[in-house]
């Protein structure tokens, strides 16, 4: 992810500049919901925490903030100069920076002059937390001038605007040249505010006390501290659509966006890990990657919303240890937790609780008109009354309740009265917990629906997978797309299941309707014999989507077969990488889910093949968790195998499970299963993944600081890929064998590996692995003395890497040219190298980060 760079911030102050002065935005939709207002914002924040005590900040101060007399209406707030100085005594705590923040954000859309101001301070400003941060934004091109009077020897140079009589001999420079980026450097893009509450249900009725409640909770807020409440209470009672209405009613208090993440803490299926939640958070915020470290991610959470106004809903908790890593940062936002568990425990943590009631008679009432119609609870009263009470006051069996009716508009209310009296029995007696009424409210939606429908309902009820689109149906039921379609609706209108993203066919289940539903399957469906057969269907569905993304992403890598018990049809078509990558994505918790249930029923070439069909996944996108469990999985599945090809998919887990692990930096595990991949494929006499294990083990020396020993394993790897004539394999050893070289100060050797790597990849059209050598090589010839040639080659490589995305090259580029500055004596071109880097390892190399960030504060004579 691109941070905000000194020219970034000057370059939103400009363009807002421009905006203030024509005029082109009202003044409470610019600073607060537009996407340059935001960033605006967070680029402020990031400029005062950035000013260091230096005389010149102090002297700006007072020429620009204090009032000068007779100036009014355009002066300062009076206040302004103290508040700027409290700043300076105590640049991290947030309530007075937030405060400044406010104050100047105000003052400069209502004086533009103080914007030319902001944007001219950022010029003195060295300290590197203004490119330490991980704040996107897009510089612009400089707004059109605007023809300005303005009296005495004034002179003007770049954009300009009127701002009312400005008398003297002012001199305003905002050139253009300050807001341009480097051409080997790709422009940071500005990313949308994120909006994932749950839509607000049209039949929400019922809650006016309880969005009172929370509207005084939110009205108490601690001034110097993020708001956190916990709304709990029993299943079914309607947390989640509670929650998600308010949260929609004061979303103009967030206007940095809306989070939402469903922690599935009561959930069949497998408890939301804070690793999963903050990977999510940070790549809707606009991360380019995620560390892998957990500690390495909630810094980068809290980092990123110190400066922001976000309202987070973490629905459906189990635990107070669950929630704390998913706790933002900074005193504007608020964090709403929904559980059917108390979470006294984060009472510690200055939480504020709102237990949520059963509805009484009259909120009953009114919940059930909004779905059967005030006209119909008029005209039968006493039997609406009761079938309110029979429900318990629950939500979500009136819900189901109202689904039934509405769906027979002929039918008496009374007769749905009769039949949650007969099937209930004793009800009044459970409604604290209110299952016997979802239960009966259940057995009667169910009882409704087509018995194809019912059917499917049962299919759908023990798949291991949190959402479903209509090819999953499809799959679960042995039916055709068409049909499993009409019967997916008729259960979405029953409200026996309900739509849910991330498609718009997509659609799940609630937790306890979907237990509901496993009841009825083995109540219904005798032994396990057809569950099993719906999980493996959906399971090779799966396998059949993922492969046929991996040969768009990965093609290279499908060298293993796929087998299937059951006809998978055509998988679905992907318009291209873009679109294969998205998918892979957005169904990655549903793919593991695939992994672990193939495991479990002993389906091991499927476990094995899906892990494999997963590459691109890990690759690309990194979800290290992921990417380690999914492959010590694989390799169990991939031992207790009996297919033909048994021994090449263990290797296959071995080898791509270590790159896994040495990415994560569990550099002696990676090792372990290196020594395994290596002894498995001289066991079969396949020089191939031998020399993979030999590259990868030469590769995992290197990182833990033993040269001696990485060399031999790389020129091992060497000899090996050259019996078999795999050239690529060559060319990525010698790559590493010259970066070996490079670290124990034997330049001419690695100028030597590198340019035969170079040459090598060249010839086989690998565009990376060239650029790789080519910095690396780069950097080898300025140690070896010539400095002009070397930096040419690691400018060269950088606008590869800038041009793929490929940040953490890009960091490793950034901090070589660092260097190379550095030891030319130019120090203040080092001291923007590496300020750059850091912002490339933030999100794909944290230790690396902490590594030039140590460095960065021992360049001889930084301020």
């Amino acid at each position: 992810m691109d941070a905000v760079t000194r020219a970034d911030v000057r370059a939103l102050i400009v363009r807002s500049l421009g905006e203030a002065g024509e005029d082109r935005h009202d003044p409470d939709t610019a600073g607060g919901a537009s996407v340059e207002g935001r960033y605006l914002r967070q680029s402020l924040s990031l400029l005062v925490q950035g000013i260091a005590p230096p005389p010149e900040s102090a002297s700006w101060a007072q020429g620009h903030l204090a009032p000068a007399p007779g100036s009014e209406p355009d002066a300062p707030a009076p206040h302004l100069p103290d508040l700027w100085y409290r700043v300076l005594e105590a640049p991290h705590d947030p309530h007075p920076v937030r405060a400044l923040v406010d104050e100047l954000f105000a003052e400069a859309r209502r004086r533009p002059v103080l914007m030319t101001a902001l944007a001219d301070l950022v010029q003195l400003v060295a300290d590197p937390v203004l490119d330490d941060g991980t704040v996107r934004a897009e510089p612009a091109s400089p707004p059109p001038s605007v023809t300005s009077t303005i009296s005495a020897g004034a002179q003007l140079h770049g954009p300009t605007v009127q701002a009312g009589d400005v008398h003297g001999s002012i001199h305003i420079h905002t050139a253009a040249p300050a807001v341009s980026t480097p051409s080997n450097t790709p422009p940071p893009s500005l990313s949308p505010a994120p909006h994932q509450l749950p839509p607000v249900l049209a039949n929400f009725a019922g809650r006016t006390p309880d969005l009172g409640a929370l509207d005084t909770m939110l009205g108490r807020k601690p001034g110097n501290a993020p708001l956190l409440l916990v709304v709990n209470g029993p299943p079914g009672v309607g947390k989640t659509t509670l929650v998600s209405a308010w949260l929609h009613t004061v979303a103009e208090e967030f206007p940095d966006g809306q989070m939402y993440a469903d922690l599935r803490g009561h959930s069949a299926e497998r408890p939301g890990q804070p690793a999963e939640i903050l990977g999510q958070f940070l790549r809707a915020l606009g991360a380019a990657s995620v560390p892998a470290g957990a500690s390495e991610q909630v810094s980068l959470w809290r980092s990123l919303t110190a400066g922001l106004r976000l309202a987070v809903m973490l629905d459906n908790a189990f635990s107070a240890a669950q929630v704390r890593p998913l706790l933002p940062g900074g005193p504007g936002n608020v964090t709403v937790v929904t559980s059917r568990n108390r979470l006294t425990g984060l009472g510690v943590d200055g939480a504020r609780f709102h237990p949520l009631r059963v509805l009484g008679t009259g909120a009953g009432l009114e919940l059930l008109a909004s779905g059967i119609g005030a006209q119909r609870v008029a005209a039968e009263p006493a039997a609406a009354r009761r079938v309110a009470e029979l429900c318990g006051g629950l939500p979500l069996a009136l819900c189901l309740a109202a689904a039934r009716l509405a769906a027979r508009p002929r039918q008496p209310v009374q007769s749905m009265a009769d039949a949650l009296a007969r099937d209930a029995g004793p009800l009044a007696v459970l409604t604290v917990e209110g299952e016997t009424a979802v239960r009966s409210a259940l057995d009667l939606s169910y009882a409704a629906v087509s018995d194809g429908a019912a059917r499917l309902y049962r299919r759908l009820g023990v798949l291991p997978t949190g959402t479903f689109d209509t090819r999953v149906c499809a799959a679960a039921g042995a039916l055709p797309v068409d049909e499993a379609e009409l019967l997916l609706d008729e259960l979405i209108e029953a409200n026996l299941l309900e739509d849910s993203g991330p498609g718009p066919d997509t659609c799940r289940f609630h937790d306890l309707v979907r237990e509901h539903a496993r009841e009825r399957a083995a109540a219904e469906d005798g032994s396990g014999q057809t569950a099993a057969e719906s999980i493996r269907r959906v399971c090779e569905l799966h396998l059949a989507t993922a492969t046929a993304a991996e040969q768009l992403l990965t093609p290279e890598q499908l060298v293993l077969s796929r087998d299937y018990a059951y006809p998978t049809g055509e998988p679905a078509g992907f318009g291209g990488e873009a679109q294969a990558l998205h998918w892979l994505d957005t169904q990655r918790q549903n793919l593991m889910a695939c992994v672990r249930a193939a495991a479990e029923h002993g389906w091991y070439d499927t476990g094995w093949q899906l892990v494999d069909a997963c590459w691109p996944l890990f690759l690309r996108l990194r979800p290290y968790d992921l990417w380690i469990e999914a492959h010590e999985i694989g390799l169990d599945c991939a031992r207790r195998s009996r297919h033909r090809e048994q021994r090449e998919a263990e290797r296959q887990m071995l080898n791509s499970g270590a790159i896994g692990l040495t990415a994560a930096g569990r550099t002696g595990t990676a090792i372990a299963w290196y020594e395994d991949a290596l002894a498995a494929a001289r066991a079969a006499g396949d020089t191939r993944d031998e020399g993979q294990a030999l590259h990868g083990l030469g590769t995992c020396h290197h990182d833990a600081g033993r040269p001696e020993e990485a060399a031999a394993f790389l020129h091992r790897a060497i000899d090996t890929w050259q019996s078999c004539g795999y050239e690529r394999g060559v060319g990525l050893s010698l790559i590493v064998l010259g970066e070996v070289l490079l670290g124990t100060r034997q330049p001419a050797e690695a100028i030597d590996r590198l340019t035969r790597a170079h040459g090598i990849l060249t010839d086989v059209h690998d565009s990376h692995s060239t650029a790789r050598a080519l910095a690396l090589r780069g950097r080898a010839r300025v140690v070896a003395g010539d400095h002009e040639a070397g930096v040419r080659e690691l400018d060269r490589a950088l606008g590869v890497f800038s041009a793929a995305g490929t940040l953490y090259w890009q960091g490793r580029t950034l901090e070589m040219l660092g260097d190379s500055a550095l030891e030319r004596g130019d120090r203040a071109a080092a001291l923007d190298h590496f300020q750059q880097a850091i912002t490339r390892y933030e999100t794909t190399g944290p230790t690396d980060a902490r590594r030039v960030r140590e460095r960065l504060s021992e360049v001889p004579g930084r301020e």
